[in-house]
C-alpha cells in the first residue's frame, strides 16, 4: 500500500509538489534548470564530514536569529548533509519572506557550513596567507599535482632571467585562491545570483587544476615540441585538453571520487570543472542543441545559462580578463623584477555581474577602464621583455631539437608497463605524469650513444654556445604572416640569398622565428568586449570606447616580428648570415633593426658613413673635460662661491 502523502505546514504545498527537498533528480544535460534548483534528498549526498554530523547546523541557524527558517527546513527533512545546498529560490518556494530575509538566511547558512571545513593555511609570496579548501588539499597531495613542482612556469626564460625559477605548482595554488576570492566576492555583493558553496568550490578546483597538462618547460612542449613530433595532431593536443585528461587520471588513480562526493560534488560538478579548463566538448554542444531548444547556443552542460558568468573566472574566453592572468602577471613580474602596473585586487572590488544581450557577464566600473588597459599593457610588456625574449626563445628551440632527436630512443613506462616515446606520453597519462623538466638532465647526463647528438645540443646550452640571432624585423606590409608555412617561405628566400652570395650556409643552418605580440585577442582591442557600469546606474551595462579614455592608447593591438638565427657561431658564418639578413630586408623593404624587440629604431651610424661628424669636435672635448670631472673631489675643487 503506497505511503500516505503528508501535507506541508505551508498552505497549498504538499510533500511531492512545490517543496524542493524530497527527490533528487539529475536531469539530462542542458535542460535549462540550474543545478542548485534541483530537488534534493538525503540519499543523493554522501556525508560531507564527520564533524558536520556532530554539529546541529539547524540549531546554530536558529541561534543566529533564523529560528523560523530552521523550523521550516527541519520540517522538510533538510539535514546537515543538505543544508549548504539550500538556495534562495528554494526558500522562496517554502514561503520564507521577504527577499532580504531569505538572502540573510542563505548568507548565515554559508558561514555556518564553511566553518565546519578544516581549511589549510599557506603562506604565498604574492597573496600572503591563503586558505585552501580540504578537497583542494587532497588534490594537491597527489603525484599528478606534485609533478607541477618540476615544471618551470616560464620555461626557457629562466635561462635569461635568473629569478624566474618559479614553477607551475605555486601558480596553480595562486589561481585557486584568486578564483575563490572573486567568486566569493560576487556572491557577497550580489546574493541574488544564487552562487552556492558548491559553485565556489568547483571554480576553485578548476583554478587549481587548469595547468595539470603542461609538459616540460611549460609552453615549449605543446607549442614547439609536439607540433613537430606529431604534426597531424598539432591543432588537437593543447595543454588545456591534457589538463582535463590529467584531472580525470588524478581523480581515478587516487580514488578521490569518494572525496568529491563527501563534499557534495556530483558528476555534473566535475563536468563543470573540466569545462572551465578546456571549454565544452563538441559532442556535448551538439547534443545540447538537439535535445534542448531553450538552451540553443549554450554550449555548456556543467552549469546552465543563468550561471554562465562562472565560466569567465578561471579562463575568460570573452575578453581574456581572468584570475589566471591576474596571478601570473603578479607572480611573473615579481620573479622577473619587472614592474607590474596592474592592480587585480582593485579590479576584483569593482567586479559585478550584469545582463548583457540576454547573457550574464562579469562587468567592471567605468572608471576602471584605465586599470584594465594597464593589465593588457602589462601582458604586452611581459611578452616583449621576457616570454618572447630572443635568447630565451632560441634556448627553447635548442632544447626542443634535442628532445626531437631523443624521441625515438627515450621511453617512459605507462599503463601496464607499456613503454612510450616522449611524443606518445600524451596518449597515456600514467606515462605523461612522469615527464617533467628533469628530462633535460636525463638526456644531458646519459651515456647512451644514440643520444649523442641530443647531448651535444644541450651541452651547447650549458656552455652558452647558443644559436645566434643575426637580426629581426617586421614583416613586409603586403605579406600575410598567418599564411600557412610562411616561415618556410621566408627561409627559402633567405637561403637563396645565401646561395647567391656564395655562402656555405645551408637550410639546416638557419632558423626563422615568427613572433606574435598582441593584447591577447590578436588584432582586436579586448576592452571592446568588456562591459562597464557607472555609479548612477550600476545595473545598466555600457560600452566605453577607446577615444573616451585617452588619445595615448595604441592604435593597433597586434604586431609581428621575424627573427633570423644562425646555428653556426664562427665569425665568418655570422657575417654571411647578417649580410643575407640585410639583403633580405632591402629586397622586401623592411626596416633593419638590431637583436632587440624594437626593429624600427634608427641604427647607429658607422664610422665610415658618419664622415666628419663621427668624431667629437675638439671644442666639445674641452667643454666635456671642464664640465664632467672624473671624481667628486675634482668637482668640489672647482666650486666657487661669491
Amino acid at each position: 500500500m503506497p505511503p500516505k502523502k503528508r501535507k506541508s505546514t505551508r498552505k497549498g504545498v504538499d510533500e511531492d509538489s512545490a517543496v524542493p527537498f524530497k527527490k533528487y533528480v539529475v536531469k539530462p544535460s542542458g535542460e535549462g534548470e540550474s543545478q542548485d534548483d534541483l530537488p534534493l534528498s538525503q540519499d543523493s549526498v554522501v556525508s560531507m564530514d564527520r564533524d558536520l554530523l556532530s554539529i546541529d547546523c539547524l540549531k546554530l541557524l536558529a541561534e543566529k536569529g533564523f529560528a523560523d527558517v530552521a523550523k521550516v527546513l527541519q520540517e522538510e527533512g533538510v539535514t546537515n548533509e543538505l543544508i549548504d545546498r539550500v538556495t534562495e529560490s528554494q526558500l522562496k518556494d517554502l514561503e520564507i519572506k521577504p527577499l532580504g530575509r531569505r538572502l540573510e538566511a542563505i548568507k548565515c547558512i554559508q558561514k555556518i557550513t564553511e566553518g565546519l571545513y578544516g581549511y589549510k593555511i599557506l603562506n604565498d609570496p604574492i597573496h600572503g596567507h591563503i586558505e585552501i579548501h580540504p578537497l583542494c588539499v587532497r588534490i594537491v597531495d597527489t603525484p599528478q599535482f606534485q609533478r607541477l613542482r618540476s615544471i618551470k612556469q616560464l620555461g626557457g626564460t629562466y635561462f635569461v632571467y635568473p629569478g624566474a625559477a618559479h614553477n607551475r605548482f605555486e601558480h596553480s595554488l595562486g589561481v585557486c585562491y584568486l578564483a575563490g576570492q572573486l567568486t566569493s566576492t560576487l556572491r557577497k555583493r550580489q546574493p541574488d545570483l544564487g552562487i552556492s558553496n558548491t559553485d565556489v568550490l568547483c571554480v576553485q578546483i578548476a583554478g587549481l587544476c587548469h595547468d595539470l597538462g603542461h609538459g616540460p618547460l611549460s609552453h615549449m612542449f605543446d607549442n614547439k615540441f609536439l607540433p613537430v613530433a606529431r604534426p597531424k595532431d598539432k591543432d588537437k593536443i593543447k595543454h588545456e585538453a591534457l589538463s582535463v585528461k590529467m584531472f580525470d587520471h588524478l581523480v581515478s588513480s587516487n580514488n578521490l571520487l569518494g572525496e568529491f562526493e563527501k563534499y557534495g560534488l556530483t558528476e555534473q560538478d566535475r563536468t563543470f570543472i573540466k569545462e572551465q579548463i578546456a571549454g565544452p566538448r563538441k559532442h556535448i554542444q551538439k547534443a545540447l542543441h538537439t535535445s534542448c531548444p531553450t538552451c540553443k547556443n549554450w554550449p555548456y552542460s556543467g552549469r546552465s545559462k543563468d550561471k554562465g558568468f562562472l565560466y569567465e573566472i578561471v579562463a575568460n574566453k570573452r575578453n581574456g580578463i581572468d584570475v589566471d592572468k591576474w596571478d601570473y602577471f603578479a607572480r611573473d613580474c615579481h620573479m622577473l623584477g619587472i614592474k607590474n602596473n596592474f592592480d587585480h585586487t582593485r579590479c576584483m572590488k569593482y567586479a559585478r555581474v550584469l545582463k548583457v544581450d540576454n547573457e550574464l557577464q562579469i562587468c567592471s566600473r567605468d572608471k576602471e577602464v584605465g586599470n584594465l588597459y594597464d593589465m593588457f599593457h602589462t601582458r604586452n610588456t611581459l611578452h616583449r621583455r621576457a616570454y618572447q625574449h630572443s635568447v630565451g626563445n632560441i634556448i627553447e628551440t635548442m632544447i626542443t631539437e634535442a628532445m626531437l632527436k631523443a624521441d625515438e630512443f627515450m621511453t617512459i613506462p605507462g599503463t601496464n608497463g607499456k613503454m612510450r616515446k616522449l611524443s606518445e606520453t600524451v596518449d597515456d597519462m600514467e606515462a605523461y605524469q612522469k615527464l617533467t623538466d628533469f628530462i633535460v638532465e636525463q638526456i644531458l647526463w646519459s651515456t647512451d650513444e644514440k643520444l649523442k647528438e641530443s647531448r651535444e645540443i644541450l651541452m651547447r646550452v650549458q656552455r652558452r654556445q647558443l644559436f645566434k640571432c643575426v637580426g629581426n624585423t617586421r614583416p613586409p606590409k603586403d605579406s600575410d604572416v598567418k599564411e600557412k608555412d610562411y616561415d618556410e617561405k621566408v627561409k627559402d628566400n633567405f637561403v637563396e640569398i645565401l646561395k647567391n652570395m656564395g655562402s656555405r650556409l645551408g637550410r639546416d643552418d638557419i632558423i626563422i622565428h615568427l613572433v606574435f605580440l598582441d593584447y591577447g585577442m590578436k588584432d582586436k582591442n579586448p576592452i571592446d568586449h568588456v562591459r562597464f557600469y557607472n555609479k548612477k546606474d550600476p545595473t545598466a551595462p555600457i560600452h566605453v570606447r577607446k577615444d573616451q579614455v585617452s588619445d595615448l592608447l595604441p592604435e593597433k593591438f597586434a604586431e609581428q616580428l621575424i627573427r633570423f638565427y644562425c646555428k653556426k657561431a664562427d665569425e665568418a658564418s655570422l657575417q654571411q648570415a647578417t649580410e643575407a639578413f640585410n639583403r633580405w630586408c632591402q629586397q622586401h623593404q623592411c626596416s633593419v633593426g638590431d637583436d632587440s624587440l624594437m626593429p624600427d629604431m634608427t641604427p647607429l651610424k658607422s664610422d665610415a658613413s658618419a664622415g666628419s661628424c663621427s668624431t667629437t669636435p675638439e671644442s666639445s672635448k674641452i667643454l666635456d673635460s671642464q664640465n664632467t670631472p672624473g671624481t667628486a673631489s675634482k668637482f668640489k675643487s672647482r666650486l666657487k662661491f661669491d
